[in-house]
């Protein structure tokens, strides 16, 4: 059973800290409403994280690999993330358009809802190509071991507790940090999060050509 935490810390953390649109929105919401506004949104994505991770350890990832499956998780990712990169990219023209008529800004004030940024990360987590990559090739290469229902749920929940750490390590760094931020700040992170939405849009079309 400890092999089995460790083993799930370590792939949640692994799959948390490297730079995506997840870590940059809670960079994002932590630079203009501080800690809880950043975590908030990696809870989301732990959530996410867990679903995925109890879906395959209990077996499921097997069916997801399937040739007649991956057409239909491709179109649905794919409306998702540009979805998403539609929101974000919309949001920060419309912040470029306040500042060019010296409008407030969100960043001066107005709050962004905690609900909606933990909706936001869980999406991300489903919908990231990344993480439904990482998930099938990773952890549903160690899935052909023989575990209990109970082994698979503290698996899922040692995933959950890795990124969960990762998440209040980013989101007390950017706390410390959002003091050397400016109302423009607000802008470019939208924006380029929007953008990586588009790249990741792109990877998934261009996997999902290959594989034809």
């Amino acid at each position: 059973m400890l092999a089995i935490m460790i083993k799930g810390f370590i792939l949640g953390w692994s799959v948390a800290w490297p730079p995506g649109p997840i870590n940059t929105e809670m960079i994002r919401r932590g630079l203009t409403g501080g800690f809880w506004k950043a975590y908030v949104v990696g809870l989301g994505a732990c959530t996410g994280d867990f679903l995925w991770a109890l879906v395959v350890a209990a077996g499921v990832g097997a069916v997801l690999k399937e040739d007649w499956v991956r057409p239909i998780l491709s179109v649905v990712s794919f409306s998702l993330l540009m979805y998403l990169a539609y929101t974000f990219l919309n949001g920060a023209w419309r912040e470029w358009k306040k500042r060019m008529k010296g409008e407030p800004m969100a960043f001066d004030g107005k709050p962004q809802s905690a609900k909606a940024g933990y909706w936001l990360g869980l999406t991300m987590a489903l919908v990231s190509p990344w993480n439904m990559a990482f998930w099938l090739a990773v952890m549903g290469s160690q899935s052909g071991e023989i575990l209990t229902l109970l082994d698979s749920v503290i698996l899922a929940i040692s995933v959950v507790t890795g990124a969960a750490t990762w998440g209040i390590v980013l989101s007390t760094a950017v706390k410390f940090g959002a003091r050397f931020t400016t109302p423009a700040w607000e802008v470019i992170t939208r924006a380029l999060t929007g953008l990586l939405m588009l790249v990741f849009a792109v990877i998934l079309i261009a996997r999902f050509i290959e594989s034809l």
